[in-house]
C-alpha cells in the first residue's frame, strides 16, 4: 500500500491507497481521483513534531484498519511546503519503513512541463495538482486550491503549467479581520442564509462566502481569456466544497486532487 502525504502550512493530509499503481476497478459512486483511496486523515501541521511523533500517529491511523505499520506499506510519496516537516517525515520513512520516500522536489520525474520563469519555486502541491488535473481532465484547465493561500494555476491545452495567481487564503483573511476589529468574533464557516446578513455572524459568513466566490469568478474569467475557452475549472482544498456552489465558474470539486497527483508521481518514479 501507498501513503501519500501532502504537508501544507496549516494542515497535513495523509491518504492511504491500496497499491502504488492504484489499479482497481472503477466505482461509479466516487470520482477517479478517489479510486483506491482506502482512508484519509487530516492533522495540524506542526513543524516542531519529530519523526518519532509522526511515526506514532501514522501507526495509529493504520491500526484503525488493522494494517501493520511494518509490513503493509510499500511506498511513501510526499509534497511539502514546510521544510522542517519535510525533514521529519523523511526521517520517519527511512527509520521506520526502511526505504526513502519520493519527495516532490527538483529532479523528481513528474511528466509536467513547467513554463514559469523559475520552476524550482513552484510549490510541490501545485505540481501534484497539475499532474492530477491533466490525468483526469486534460488541458486547458484552471485549478483553484483553497489552502492557507488560495492558488489559481493555469494549465495549457498541451498539458503545461503556465503560471499561477496567489491570493490570501480564506482563514488567514478572516484571522486578520478579527485581529484588527475588536467588535468582530470568530465564526463557523457555513452556508449563509442570504447575502444580506441579519446578524453580525450572518454578515461575516455572507461576506466570506460570497466575497471569495466573487474573487474566484473574477480571476478565473481572466485566466480563461489567456489559456483558452473550454478550460476545465477544478477546485480542491478544505473549503472548496463550501465556496464552489456559490461561484459561476467552478465546474468540479475534487477534494483528493493533490493526493491523486502524488500517487501518479510516485508511479512515475518507480
Amino acid at each position: 500500500m501507498l501513503l501519500a502525504i501532502d504537508i501544507g502550512n496549516t494542515q497535513t493530509v495523509i491518504g492511504l491507497y491500496d497499491g502504488p499503481d492504484a489499479s482497481r476497478p472503477a466505482v461509479a459512486t466516487v470520482s477517479r481521483a478517489e479510486q483506491g483511496l482506502l482512508d484519509h486523515w487530516r492533522i495540524a501541521t506542526k513543524a516542531e513534531r519529530t519523526a518519532d511523533e509522526h511515526a506514532l500517529m501514522v501507526q495509529e491511523f493504520l491500526g484503525f484498519h488493522g494494517f501493520s505499520f511494518d509490513d503493509d506499506i510499500d511506498g511513501i510519496v510526499i509534497s511539502s511546503v514546510v521544510p522542517r516537516a519535510t525533514a521529519a517525515f523523511r526521517e520517519m520513512t527511512e527509520r521506520y519503513f526502511g526505504f526513502r520516500p519520493v519527495l516532490i522536489e527538483p529532479g523528481v520525474r513528474t511528466g509536467l512541463p513547467v513554463l514559469t520563469d523559475n520552476p524550482r519555486e513552484v510549490g510541490a502541491d501545485r505540481i501534484a495538482n497539475a499532474v492530477a488535473a491533466i490525468d483526469l481532465f486534460g488541458g486547458p484547465a484552471v485549478i483553484i486550491d483553497f489552502g492557507t493561500a488560495t492558488t489559481y494555476d493555469a494549465v495549457s491545452a498541451n498539458g503545461e503549467l503556465l503560471g499561477c495567481a496567489i491570493a490570501p487564503g480564506i482563514d488567514i483573511s478572516l484571522d486578520a479581520l478579527y485581529q484588527r476589529a475588536d467588535a468582530l468574533r470568530r465564526i463557523e464557516m457555513v452556508e449563509p442564509r442570504s447575502v444580506i446578513g441579519r446578524t453580525t455572524v450572518e454578515a461575516l459568513q455572507a461576506g466570506a462566502v460570497y466575497g471569495f466566490a466573487g474573487q474566484v469568478d473574477g480571476i478565473v474569467d481572466r485566466m480563461v481569456d489567456e489559456v483558452g475557452q473550454g478550460a476545465t475549472i477544478i477546485a480542491t482544498g478544505g473549503l472548496a466544497a463550501l465556496i464552489g456552489p456559490y461561484t459561476k465558474s467552478i465546474e468540479l470539486v475534487e477534494p483528493w486532487l493533490t493526493l491523486h497527483g502524488l500517487r501518479l508521481i510516485f508511479t512515475k518514479n518507480q
